[in-house]
């Protein structure tokens, strides 16, 4: 039996798998609060790896850790390690209870809702509802970007019809099956995902290293190798060639998770406040092993890759840091273990587009047209219009997905920048203070989508415009013009700018604010009452 006839039977038994839990959910999803949040009783296990496997997809499998692990070498890791600590362990301590209990005060299903219900503000809905559909899409489409390359390289398929295919193949599955059975039938699928990702990246990570002699053998190798500065003996230290602009990476992929509304969604949907205790260690955990697997594996890619021309070196040459990922595993992998890999891969990424779509869906739908009615929806009617947007939602972000000029991160660096940039600091200062306003919660919103294009339009669009623009951006220590960067100094700001606007600005009516941190004293009441 041919390595890719064991790679086919290993997907369709994948595919089934996940078909088969989207019917056996969908006789579970009657309402929307079922479809959205799965009736609020997921436990511990169910919600740590839906959140662990929304947050890591192809996007990190194939495009930050090839072209982080190019850039840094096993300094890379690092990234893992921020990923685990900042990104699920303090995002789970800091954010998930208050967020549970609030959320459930308000009876928000999305944070367009929470900005409401926090705020008083049906403007701030509206404005966050769209925030969210329209920079949800390049996230998705650099998610089907990874996961088709994968599939290139598994297949040996080249051409341009060829990769659309297998785009139009994930957006189908995936639409199926959260169609069916909403946020129960994600979870679900999640932790099957979750496991296999577990196995797959220890397998990779052995495989890889033990391919080039061992580790120890790996790293004197790799400390052989030229940064891109000329620089031997830094790509196999502690913190790398450029340790200030890895720690921009940091940021951006940690700090991120604490204002998307995909994965802070799921501590509305948690079943109580002892499955958050749990779930914070059972995440972190995961995060550490997928997300440091990953990116200690992409730190090692300069052994089997070169970007650009054939340097004589025997390694593979290759035009894009896309492209680093898939060439490595297809020298250092047996051909057995690439259907594990396809299937890991294609795991953490159709959990991701789950999650982004049925954040996306469920936005608009619930923040945008429901309200704009004239009449009342029904629940029939409202879970009808959310699984019509999945599909128009998958079907745009599969049309800029095609176009495959722009690398996996700057799509994820733009998408996290404008979301975490806009809701960060108003979303997590808005659970523990009374003070916050919603000019406040204004300014971040324009500050961070703002940011956002301007920086696009500037360094990406009209780049050649502006070169002494660019040149001055990058001679920084910080690089400017990296979108990385920008996203995460958007991200600092809203944190900063939100409590320092609400000082000067006019405060939210007392009785409504009281009244919506009334949550806290009455779970403390019951804890007390329980002691």
């Amino acid at each position: 039996m041919s390595t890719q006839t064991i790679i086919i039977l290993v997907l369709a038994l994948y595919v089934l798998s996940m078909l088969g839990i989207g019917l056996y959910t969908s006789r579970k999803t009657k309402s929307v609060s079922d479809f959205v949040l799965g009736g609020q009783s997921a436990g511990s296990w169910l919600t740590a790896f839906a959140y662990g496997t929304s947050y890591f997809s192809a996007v990190v499998f194939i495009g930050y850790a090839g072209q982080f692990g190019y850039n840094y070498g096993v300094s890379a890791a690092w990234i893992g390690v921020g990923n685990a600590i900042l990104g699920s362990l303090l995002a789970w301590v800091v954010l998930g209870k208050r967020t549970r209990i609030m959320t459930k005060h308000l009876g928000s299903k999305t944070m367009p809702e929470y900005f409401e219900g926090r705020f008083q503000s049906k403007s701030l809905k509206i404005a966050a509802a769209v925030i969210v559909f329209v920079f949800l899409i390049p996230y998705t489409a650099s998610v089907y970007n990874g996961l088709s390359r994968l599939f290139s390289m598994a297949f040996g398929l080249t051409s341009e019809s060829s990769y659309q295919i297998i785009i139009i193949a994930m957006a189908l599955l995936t639409a199926v099956y959260v169609i069916l059975g909403g946020y129960t039938a994600t979870a679900i699928n999640d932790f099957v995902q979750g496991i296999i990702m577990l196995a797959g990246i220890c397998a990779v990570v052995y495989c890889v290293v033990n391919n080039r002699g061992g580790f120890s053998q790996a790293l004197d190798s790799l400390a052989a190798i030229p940064d891109d500065k000329g620089n031997t003996g830094t790509l196999n230290s502690l913190f790398g060639p450029d340790p200030i602009n890895l720690f921009g990476v940091v940021v951006l992929t940690s700090l991120g998770t604490w204002g998307l509304p995909q994965m802070v969604h799921k501590f509305y949907a948690i079943k109580d406040q002892d499955a958050v205790k749990k779930g914070t260690i059972i995440s972190t955990l995961f995060a550490l092993v997928v997300a440091g697997g990953s990116y200690l594996m992409g730190g090692f890619d300069r052994l089997f890759c070169v970007k650009g021309a054939d340097d004589g070196s025997g390694r593979t040459a290759v035009g894009a840091f896309d492209e680093m990922v898939p060439a490595m595993l297809e020298t250092a992998l047996p051909d057995l273990l690439i259907g594990l890999v396809v299937v890991l891969v294609l795991s953490a990424s159709m959990s991701t587009l789950s999650s982004l779509v049925l954040t996306s869906s469920s936005t608009l739908t619930i923040d945008l047209i429901k309200p704009m009615a004239k009449k009342a929806f029904t629940d029939k009617k409202e879970l009808l219009i959310m699984r019509v947007l999945i599909a128009v939602f998958l079907v745009v972000s599969v049309l800029i997905a095609f176009n495959k000029t722009a690398s996996i991160t700057t799509l994820m660096s733009y998408s996290w920048g404008a979301l975490a940039g806009a809701f960060l600091g108003p979303f997590m200062w808005g659970l523990f203070s009374k003070k916050v306003t919603c000019a406040s919660v204004w300014v971040s919103f324009i500050l961070g989508i703002g940011g956002t294009i301007a920086h696009m339009l500037v360094f990406s669009f009209f780049a050649d415009s502006f070169p002494s623009v660019v040149n001055a951006a990058k001679s920084f220590p910080l690089n400017l013009a990296s979108p990385i960067n920008a996203g995460a100094i958007l991200m600092i700001l809203s944190i900063i700018l939100v409590p320092l606007v609400s000082m000067f600005t006019k405060q939210c009516d007392a009785k409504s604010v009281d009244e919506v941190f009334r949550c806290f004293d009455e779970t403390e009441s019951e804890q007390s009452d329980a002691a």
